[in-house]
């Protein structure tokens, strides 16, 4: 039996410990916000926070996980933390999403990327390029997602 703090709660898992996070998420606690893109920390769509970085939940097993923090897009897209609720209306703003399925691990990078920058920087494109870089979009809404982060960040000015 392993503990977890994910979005605040407390949760025990009797899971394998070598389970990856994803799958303690999707298929234990049928938190499906979180997506499997590869497999292989490779896509980003499976992007969470530990602890407030960002992590790929495809390849973290959940050993590494307790006695630190959870969050998942279920959390950050509530509105009750303030670099997400920023993020979800610039994405909302900038029509951000197609197909969608990417967008949670953009999101979750994207607020994580945020959270990082001294109070009231302004990320470079370049900057926020680098820091998405590890986010794939099949759609290619690249240039929406770098204007929604850039529009967040000038938001929490």
């Amino acid at each position: 039996m392993l503990a977890l703090t994910i979005n605040g709660r407390e949760h025990t898992l009797d899971v394998d410990p070598a389970t990856p996070i994803l799958w303690a998420l999707r298929d234990t606690l049928g938190m499906t916000g979180t997506k499997f893109g590869c497999g292989a920390a490779l896509c980003g769509a499976c992007t969470v926070h530990l602890d407030g970085e960002a992590i790929r939940s495809c390849s973290t097993p959940v050993s590494e996980a307790v006695g630190k923090k959870i969050a998942t897009i279920e959390a950050v897209t509530a509105g009750a933390d303030r670099v997400g609720a920023a993020v979800h209306a610039a994405w909302v703003k900038h029509d951000v999403a197609q197909c969608g399925y990417c967008q949670s691990g953009q999101i979750m990078s994207a607020t994580a990327f945020i959270a990082s920058l001294p109070r009231g920087k302004q990320p470079s494109s370049d900057e926020i390029d680098t820091a998405m870089a590890g986010n794939i979009c099949r759609c290619g809404t690249y240039a929406r997602i770098r204007a929604a982060i850039a529009d967040a960040s000038r938001s929490l000015v």
